[in-house]
């Protein structure tokens, strides 16, 4: 009887210790390499972290999972990533095929290195303001409180994730999104030029860089690895280094309608132009495509846009478009400790300094900036129609960015 139950015990242990290393395997490599080639990941002092190496207190599930990958992946430091590659045929010449590239340009003037600018005590004050406005119980937004694991899978699509490296980027799209996860997918080698990797981010077409079958994110993870996705999301967090880059609220939005509702864009006109020149304009009747709207100089205005963004109507029927939602929903930074906050108003400084902490500064330079990138400076002229009561209710609904990020309150917009 006593052997009968040992049988059936191993059996179950087996069979437990086997579907563990499948889902590890499920892809070749898995998800990956849990080496870490970064020169900071809080809370250990700056250096290298190896795989294998205590993980801090985890729960059980969490503890066994760490190590189990820990002693398998070292032997796969070296293969390269075989899921969800996009065989990609091109030059090795930069693609400029989208229209909103082409009007706005490459800035491949140099910049000089501004040693003005203490990164690191930069990046010190940045995470300091953000936790202790995380932690401040009388500064409140929705979702302010809500956990980790009460973050549904959905929300978690902006969280890209390179194995290759140990790095977490949450990107926030008209903060240099693009280039950035032109980064991540040279660093993660997930996409392939004639079967090989990219290795210049400014080779790789935009319309393949916005492909979400080209990123390994987060909301993937419940796919492969079922009820486990939780515990390997926690393990990478506590391990990686994470990162994201933000930029002044109203300027963002002034970008967002700039890209997709001043350039012929078919989707946005569609989804959402037609809508806002109805609801807002009272226009009837309106041609189904965009060149003939514009032709016909049929355009969404900029106080239209800021009408749709705070009619009430406009959340009951979908969240925000990414290019406009707040980046605390997008990359819920009270729920996830940051290693690297960006900011795209001194992208070329903090880029620099982050490839230079991620150690990969000799693989890859950050691509170089837009010519004509829409600035701080021009919020009074973009605002100057719009009503006083909309811009304080603008705020309100944006106050969450501003202040988790350390941008000033714009009174010069607030006030008669």
């Amino acid at each position: 009887m006593t052997k009968a139950r040992l049988l059936r015990l191993s059996v179950v242990l087996v069979s437990i210790f086997m579907i563990l290393l499948i889902i590890v395997y499920w892809d070749n490599v898995g998800t990956a390499h849990f080496y870490l080639h970064t020169s900071f990941s809080r809370p250990r002092s700056p250096g290298a972290i190896a795989a294998g190496e205590d993980w801090e207190a985890l729960p059980d599930v969490d503890e066994f999972l760490a190590k189990l990958l820990s002693s398998s992946l070292k032997q796969n430091s070296s293969a390269p990533r075989k899921t969800e590659q996009l065989l990609v045929q091109g030059s090795n010449k930069p693609v400029l095929s989208n229209l909103e590239e082409n009007v706005r340009g490459y800035d491949w003037s140099t910049h000089k290195d501004r040693n003005s600018l203490d990164q690191e005590k930069l990046q010190v004050e940045r995470q300091r303001t953000l936790r202790e406005f995380c932690a401040n119980s009388s500064f409140t937004f929705p979702t302010k409180e809500r956990s980790f694991d009460d973050i549904p899978n959905y929300e978690l699509n902006h969280l890209i994730v390179d194995d290759r490296h140990g790095v977490i980027y949450c990107y926030v799209p008209k903060v240099a999104c693009t280039n950035w996860k032109r980064v991540m997918i040279v660093l993660s080698e997930s996409l392939l030029d004639q079967g090989v990797p990219y290795r210049n981010p400014l080779d790789i077409p935009r319309e393949h860089v916005h492909n979400t079958s080209t990123h390994l994110t987060f909301n993937k993870f419940w796919r492969r690895y079922g009820k486990f996705s939780r515990h390997l999301m926690k393990i990478k967090l506590k391990k990686y280094t994470k990162f994201l880059f933000v930029r002044d609220p109203f300027v963002r939005l002034i970008s967002a309608f700039r890209s997709k509702f001043e350039l012929e864009n078919e989707d946005f006109y569609r989804r959402f132009a037609i809508p806002m020149l109805k609801l807002y304009s009272n226009h009837t009747n309106l041609p189904t495509s965009v060149s003939e709207a514009f032709g016909a100089g049929l355009k969404v205005s900029f106080s239209d846009f800021i009408q749709y963004l705070l009619d009430p109507r406009t959340e009951k029927l979908a969240p925000f478009n990414e290019h406009w939602r707040q980046v605390y929903r997008l990359c819920h930074p009270c729920q996830i400790d940051y290693d690297f906050i960006g900011k795209l108003e001194t992208l070329d400084e903090d880029a620099a300094y982050l490839l230079q902490l991620l150690k990969v500064d000799r693989l890859l330079r950050f691509p170089p900036s837009y010519r004509n990138r829409t600035a701080s400076s021009w919020e009074d002229n973009w605002f100057a129609k719009i009503p006083l009561a909309w811009r304080q209710q603008l705020y309100k609904l944006y106050e969450a960015d501003f202040v988790l990020f350390g941008y000033p309150k714009p009174e010069n917009l607030l006030k008669d």
